[in-house]
Parts: C-alpha cells; sequence; structure tokens
C-alpha cells in the first residue's frame, strides 16, 4: 500500500498568530509570562502534552482558540510578550560588546544529548542538562555558537515502578511534528541531507532544527526509509542497545555533524566536544582540510589540534568510553585510508602509549590529543583528570598536564521559581533580567527583607508538597492501589516543616540509600514531635544497572512502611519538571556520592539559587561552593580505599550534620518567628551560586580562555591559503626529529651556606646543548619550589631564563652549546630545591606542552 504524507496545522486566528511562532523557540522555556499564557489556554492540556506548546496547540480545540483571540486582555498579554521575544531576538549582548570583531567566527558545540525542556526529551540527565543550559546561556551572552546532536526516536525512557519498587521503564516514540523542531530543507523545498558511510553502507541523514533563543541546535535523524532498518535503528534511543550501536551513534554524530554544518552553510571557527563522544568529528575535518585544502596530516591534526576545545566529564578511568580495535576496524570505513594513515598509526591516536597493542581505543585519549584546549568540569576534577592522564604527557609534572578546569554552572533562569524571580528583580533591577553577564546583582539580595524571602520560600515549599501529592495519587491510581492508600496520598507530607531533596541518578557511586543507613536513627528525627523533618527523593536507575535498581526498591520499601509514610516520598519518572518542583521547593538538597567520583553536579547549584541549603559531601562543585556561611559539609574532603568503611563513617557523620547543625538551625526562629540563621544561609548560597555558579559565568570562562584564542589561532592559520599552519607544523616536526639531542649539561649557582633566610637572591647558570635547534625555538626555565618527602618539587612557577652574554657576545659557545642565566628569591621559609629544563617555544601556538617535548636537568 502506498501513502502520500501531507501535515495539518493549527489555524490559529490572527490575533494570536504569534503564539505559533512564540511556541518554536525553546525561549518560551525560561519565560514565566509566555509559559503563563499557555497555561491560561488550557492549564490541564498544558500538563496532559508534557507542557510542549506545539502539541498544544495542535490539539486545542478551534473554539478554545477563538476564545483567547476574542480576549483583550489575553491579546494584550500575547503582544507585550511577543515585544519582549523581538527584543530579546535583536539586543546587542555581552559578546558583542567584548569580541565583536569575531562575531563571524562561529563556535561549534557537540553533544549526545540536550536536555532544554520536558517538551523536547532528547536527554537522559546531568550532562544533557548541562549541554541544554549551556545552549540558553549562549543565547543570553550572544554568542556566535551553533550546536549539533542526534534526535533520537523514543528519547530517554519514562520510569514507572511496579508494587514492589522495582523500576519499570517504558519508551514513548516522539513525534517531531509535534515538537518545537523544524526540517531542514533545500532550495526544492526537499529534505536537506547528508551521508556518512558505515560498515560500507552509505547512511542517509535528516537535519532537524531547533531554535534555543537566538542559538541554532542541529539534530541528526537516521529515521527515514531510504536507509536500512539497521541503520534507521542508529537514532532509535539515546544510550540504548551495545557498544556497536554506540560507536555508529558517535560516528553520525561526529562526521555526520561536520557535514550537516557545512550544507547549511556554516564553516565553524573552533568546534567545543562536550566529551568524547564526537571525536569522530576531527577525522570529518582532517578529511575536508586534506582533500579540499591541500594539507598534509601532520598539517590538518595542528590546525585541528589548534582550534578544538574538549570537555571531559568523567573522574572515573572505567566511565571513558572505550572500543576493541576489532570494533573500530569494522567501521572504520573510508576515514583511516583517506587520511593516509597506516592502522597502527590510527589506533595509536587513541591509545596512551601507542604501540601497547592490548590497549582499547580510548575517545578520551584521542580527543585529548587533539585538542589544544581541555578541560574538567570543576577544580577537583580537573586536577583528578591530569593525575589520570599523565601518561599523556610522561615527562611533564602533573599540575601541568595541559587540562584546565571551568567548573559547570546553571541557567538562573530555567531553575530559579518564578515566584523567587519577581523577587529577586524587585529587588536586583533589571539588569538582573537584561544583563546576566552583571554577575555583581548577586550581591543585591542581602537588601531583600528576611520576612519577605521567608515568605516566598515557603509558599514554593506548600506548591512542591501539592506537587507530590498529585504525583503520588497519579502513581497509586496507575498501579492499582486501595482507595484509602489513594485517599492517603492526599494528606501526606507537611508543607511547613522541614523538607530534604535527594534527586539524581540511581548509581551506586551516589549513595542514594546513604540516609537509610541507621533507619532507627533516622525515624527519630523524621517523627519529632518538635522538630520534625521529611524527605523528597526521585530519580532513574540505567536500565541495566540492578545495583541501581536494588536502591531505589529499598528506599520505596521504607517509604510504604506505616512509621514513614507521611514523611518519605518517592517521586517517579524523574525528569526535568519534577527536577524544577524540587529544587525551588526544599529546604535542603542532600548529595552525598563517594568522593573524588562527582565530576561537578549541577543540581546543588539550582537549589541555592533558589535559597536552599545544600548539605553535602566535598566533591565537585561543592568543594568551590562550601563556606560555613553558605551550607553545610559531609566530613572534610577525605578519600577512602575501602568503601565499606567510607559508607559506614560517612553515615555517621550525615547525620550528626542533620542532628547537630541542620534541624536545629531551622528551627531557631527569632521573636516574629522568623529563622534569621538559616535566612543568612539562605541569602549568603542565593549570591554564592548567582555569582560564581551560572552558566553565563562558565561561557564566559569558556569564551576568554578558550574560544576567543582558538578563534584567534582559526583566523591566523587560515591565512594566505594555510601557510601559518604549514609553516608550525614544518617547525613542529624539526623540533621533534631534533628533541632526542638536546640536553641540560650543568646547572651552577653560587657558593653559599646551607641555609638562606628569606628575602635572599641567588643567580643561577644553566648550560644546555641545542644541536641545530636556536636559541629562539626554546625556553630554558628554571624550577625552584618547596620540597615533599619524596624530593619532589612543589607549588612551583616555572621562571625563564636569559641567554647569557660571553666573549662571542651571543650566549653560543662552540657546537651548539649555549649559556643561559636566571635568578631565584627565596620568598619563604622551608626546604627548597632546584632544578632547569628546557621546552619549545612558538608564539603562534597556544601553547607548547607536547608530549615527548621537554628536557630536564
Amino acid at each position: 500500500m502506498r501513502v502520500k504524507q501531507f501535515l495539518v496545522l493549527p489555524k490559529l486566528p490572527e490575533r494570536i498568530i504569534t503564539l505559533q511562532e512564540l511556541a518554536r523557540n525553546l525561549w518560551y522555556c525560561w519565560n514565566w509570562d509566555l509559559v503563563k499564557l499557555f497555561i491560561r489556554l488550557d492549564p490541564e492540556m498544558w500538563e496532559a502534552c508534557y507542557q510542549n506548546p506545539v502539541e498544544m496547540l495542535s490539539k486545542l480545540p478551534q473554539e478554545t482558540l477563538q476564545r483567547a483571540a476574542d480576549d483583550d486582555g489575553f491579546v494584550a498579554s500575547l503582544d507585550r510578550v511577543y515585544g519582549k521575544y523581538r527584543e530579546y531576538l535583536t539586543r546587542k549582548r555581552w559578546f558583542h560588546d567584548k569580541y565583536g570583531e569575531f562575531e563571524n567566527n562561529p563556535v561549534a558545540y557537540f553533544s549526545l544529548e540536550y536536555g532544554l525542556d520536558t517538551g523536547l526529551p532528547v536527554y537522559s540527565g546531568g550532562l544533557g542538562v548541562l549541554s541544554g543550559d549551556t545552549l540558553k546561556s549562549a543565547s543570553d551572552l550572544g554568542l556566535p555558537l551553533v550546536a549539533v546532536g542526534l534526535l533520537y526516536r523514543y528519547g530517554y525512557f519514562r520510569q514507572f515502578l511496579s508494587s514492589d519498587g522495582w523500576q519499570q521503564e517504558r519508551y514513548e516514540e516522539n513525534d517531531w511534528y509535534h515538537m518545537p523542531v523544524q526540517l531542514v530543507k533545500d532550495d526544492r523545498d526537499q529534505p536537506l541531507r547528508v551521508s556518512v558511510k558505515i560498515d560500507q553502507a552509505p547512511v542517509q541523514i535528516q537535519i532537524w532544527k531547533v531554535m534555543v533563543g537566538v542559538i541554532p541546535l542541529y539534530l541528526l535523524d537516521t529515521n527515514i526509509p531510504e536507509n536500512s532498518s539497521k541503520c534507521r535503528d542508529i537514532t532509535t534511543v539515546l544510550y540504548g542497545g551495545d557498544k556497536d550501536t554506540r560507536i555508529r551513534q558517535e560516528i553520525i554524530l561526529g562526521i555526520g555533524g561536520v557535514r550537516a554544518l557545512r550544507a547549511v552553510g556554516i564553516e565553524p571557527a573552533v568546534y567545543h566536544m562536550n566529551e568524547g563522544h564526537s571525536w569522530f568529528l576531527t577525522l570529518e575535518r582532517m578529511r575536508y582540510l586534506m582533500h579540499e585544502k591541500n594539507l598534509s596530516f601532520a598539517e590538518a591534526s595542528q590546525y585541528i589540534w589548534s582550534t578544538t576545545v574538549f570537555t571531559t566529564h568523567t573522574p572515573v578511568p572505567a566511565g571513558h568510553e572505550k572500543f576493541d580495535p576489532v570494533l573500530v576496524h569494522r567501521y572504520r570505513g573510508e576515514f583511516v585510508s583517506d587520511l593516509g594513515l597506516s592502522w597502527k598509526d590510527f589506533l595509536a591516536l587513541g591509545r596512551v602509549i601507542p604501540d601497547d597493542e592490548s590497549e582499547p581505543f580510548c575517545m578520551t585519549v584521542a580527543a585529548l590529543k587533539l585538542s589544544a584546549f581541555a578541560n574538567g568540569v570543576s577544580q577537583l576534577h580537573g586536577r583528578i583528570s591530569r593525575q589520570m592522564w599523565h601518561n599523556i604527557w610522561p615527562n611533564l609534572p602533573t599540575e601541568e598536564i595541559p587540562i584546565g578546569s571551568i567548573t559547570n554552572g546553571v541557567h538562573p533562569s530555567s531553575w530559579i521559581s518564578h515566584d523567587m524571580s519577581e523577587l529577586y528583580e524587585s529587588y536586583f533591577g533589571p539588569r538582573y533580567v537584561e544583563r546576566p553577564d552583571y554577575l555583581e546583582v548577586w550581591q543585591r539580595v542581602h537588601k531583600i527583607p528576611d520576612a519577605e524571602l521567608w515568605r516566598i520560600h515557603n509558599r514554593r515549599r506548600e506548591r512542591l508538597v501539592f506537587f507530590a501529592r498529585k504525583r503520588l495519587k497519579q502513581q497509586l491510581t496507575r498501579r492499582g492501589a486501595s482507595q484509602i492508600d489513594i485517599q492517603r496520598a492526599e494528606q501526606i507530607l507537611d508543607p511547613q516543616i522541614l523538607t530534604i531533596g535527594f534527586a539524581r541518578r540511581f548509581s551506586t557511586y551516589k549513595r542514594g540509600n546513604l540516609l537509610f543507613s541507621d533507619i532507627d536513627r533516622l525515624e527519630k528525627m523524621i517523627n519529632d514531635q518538635e522538630r520534625p523533618m521529611q524527605v523528597i527523593i526521585a530519580g532513574k536507575a540505567h536500565p541495566l544497572d540492578s545495583p541501581g535498581k536494588e536502591i531505589i526498591k529499598q528506599i520505596v520499601g521504607y517509604a510504604s512502611e506505616e512509621r514513614f509514610r507521611n514523611r518519605i516520598i518517592f517521586l517517579e519518572d524523574y525528569d526535568i519538571n519534577v527536577a524544577r518542583y524540587l529544587v525551588q521547593g526544599i529546604d535542603v538538597w542532600l548529595n552525598n556520592p563517594r568522593r573524588p567520583q562527582e565530576a561537578s553536579g549541577t543540581s546543588g547549584m539550582k537549589a541555592a539559587l533558589n535559597g536552599a541549603l545544600n548539605v553535602s559531601i566535598l566533591d565537585g562543585w561543592w568543594v568551590e561552593g562550601y563556606s560555613d556561611e553558605t551550607g553545610f559539609k559531609i566530613g572534610n574532603g577525605e578519600e577512602y580505599d575501602n568503601v565499606e568503611v567510607q559508607d559506614h563513617l560517612e553515615s555517621e557523620l550525615l547525620y550528626n550534620v542533620l542532628e547537630r547543625e541542620v534541624i536545629p538551625l531551622f528551627h531557631e526562629h527569632n521573636e516574629i518567628g522568623l529563622p534569621t540563621k538559616w535566612i543568612a544561609k539562605m541569602k549568603a548560597a542565593i549570591q554564592m551560586a548567582g555569582e560564581h555558579f551560572s552558566a553565563q559565568r562558565m561561557l564566559m570562562d569558556y569564551t576568554d580562555q578558550f574560544y576567543i584564542p582558538a578563534i584567534k589561532s582559526s583566523i591566523k592559520m587560515q591565512e594566505n591559503g594555510h601557510e601559518l599552519t604549514r609553516q608550525v607544523t614544518a617547525w613542529l616536526e624539526r623540533m621533534s626529529s631534533s628533541w632526542d639531542k638536546i640536553t641540560i649539561t650543568d646547572v651552577e649557582v653560587p657558593e653559599m651556606g646551607p641555609t638562606l633566610f628569606v628575602g635572599q637572591k641567588f643567580s643561577i647558570t644553566i648550560k644546555v646543548f641545542l644541536g641545530s635547534i636556536t636559541p629562539d625555538d626554546v625556553r630554558v626555565e628554571v624550577v625552584s619550589g618547596k620540597l615533599n618527602s619524596q624530593e619532589q618539587i612543589l607549588d612551583y612557577i616555572p621562571l625563564a631564563a636569559s641567554l647569557a652574554a660571553n666573549p662571542r657576545q651571543d650566549g653560543a659557545t662552540d657546537n651548539g652549546t649555549y649559556i643561559f642565566t636566571g635568578e631565584v628569591i627565596c620568598n619563604e621559609s622551608g626546604r627548597f630545591g632546584i632544578t632547569a629544563r628546557i621546552v619549545p617555544k612558538n608564539e603562534n601556538l597556544p601553547h607548547t606542552l607536547k608530549p615527548k617535548l621537554i628536557s630536564w636537568w
């Protein structure tokens, strides 16, 4: 049977026709005035459509739309919101003011998932929500950013629990014609497509576009009739299937993504890989540079290295994506032969030890080797990453491994409740909305009267309790619970008492059940007659993670016990909507991972923006966010070898913090009934999160530290047919071929006693042999600092030595030997050491910390 397809769109009356445009830009999801209009049309339909305005407009009866068009008040509100939207699209922003000359040099951001809103379910959790917040904040700041991802037919699973608390999964097919995505078409009004060869067969890819404010997001889709069923399934499920499916998804994302951007007319100056999933994009960039720009493999690699940013999110070795070389070989496609590489040389790109044939192909290693700009997502995670990947740069001290840290942030407008946002705006002024880059505005939180802040916070806790009751009632009804249990759900929780929230992916290292380690002790806190508390929990386990599911089952079991039934609740199907209610309404946000396995974490930032106080292990972002004024800590950042010992000790510490600090402080009221000391902490937490943990701050850091230097490299290296690219590559090849001949032959310091005093100076003379390399090509450095017990120099800053004058007046002696001198100042007391080293020097490179190009005395 043949079927002719056609699309029917809702016919909106002329007076409200702008709703169609507003519904198709994700700007709606962080603008409450617009959301209110959709809710006003039909509150029940809004919820039934998972807060998806495109689907809602398609399902509303024509009479409802006409009634809205006849309502002068509704139309006036719509016109006001639409004017605000149009002004937003044309507003000059931070990037224009600071880096306007680079606005035509796009940054391409690649991620395997994007958590933008419940109405576009192409995300699973933290990585996706971070990517979504990145795009929203890039729009607010006016960054020239374009994003690429995959369009998943089923998105991530919907969670429901069996009667005994075991997680079940349900996959719902997405209807893209009723979501805020639009099919990209060519000049003939046909779907624009690109092709990628996988397993020797071409795979057709069509491209969908999502507008996130002013940022375009392109999502790739292989579910089209021209593809085989196996190829159509590539974009079926996020993180579904096996390694075979995963590598095919990553080839489509990387290679297909670069080709898709080229097809829509975008040539990025810089590429940002959010995790190693998109590493295959470097191969497509190489192929293009070699075949279209006539660069060699080495030259193409150098240009890509200079213009690529890589962010790693994984703090444990086992979490980094690795593929068996046999699987990689199967899907090598054209890219190995097109690049003129041997199979061994290709595999070396993804191996720490290039010649180790037993080592799998690691996407993180491959990404690090081809990215001049790399970072972890918190200060602690940056340090962990430098330690983890030290062997890629074996001669470089761990502290200098070129993996920095830019701590994650969240998009405030997406996570602050509309009640709290209105309060902030009334005291912060217009810059709070109009200038998200003006971070100092958060200092004004201290101007808000305690009573006003507490009143709004109490209102949000009440909204959370009512939401939780409604969700629980729906859960029980679906499970076929008794009418008595369903009716009891309407009275569960107390909107006036201390409320703790715990919501995240249920992985064992996150220890979702740590609070339940001593169930009798927990009961005493929960049911204290004078100082009661309650706990709301939510989260999903990966479908294949049975230990994670066991934790959920255990918690649901405790929650069903009579002693906890009104005080502990597990909310099913954790998503962005549930997360918003939780972070906007709880008093305490609990986070207790096993340090150092939390790379960053962002949910606590969202809670803090709403005035919640974090109770957390000192891991991830909380190492930087914690102070006595902003929240509570569990322990002092200890790390353990024995997880059972760790769990026991830290559960005790958690109970102690709750019993001795959190609960007493919450219930300490002044003469008019306000918990003023608690409110003071709330204000400090709000200021801390707003100033230091917004995605705007995060992106300004990326821009200043990575994007602008990479854009400048891109511009310089492309000039005159990549003339500088070729020169730099030739220089590096010359350095690499001659480096093993470089040595430091002697280091001399003046005769001095065994003891020096603070403030003393002394000179150092370094004799080096450079062979055919000139002094202009290297930097000779003095390294001095305190010694540890292993005679290692700590906390040093390398200081450049100067080429010394000698009888020949150029610092040179016979046979390529040169003399350099420097000065050392004793700035503090202690046991110190001194040494010297040589590193390459070239002002045309972002940095010269290349593997093996360093010589120590």
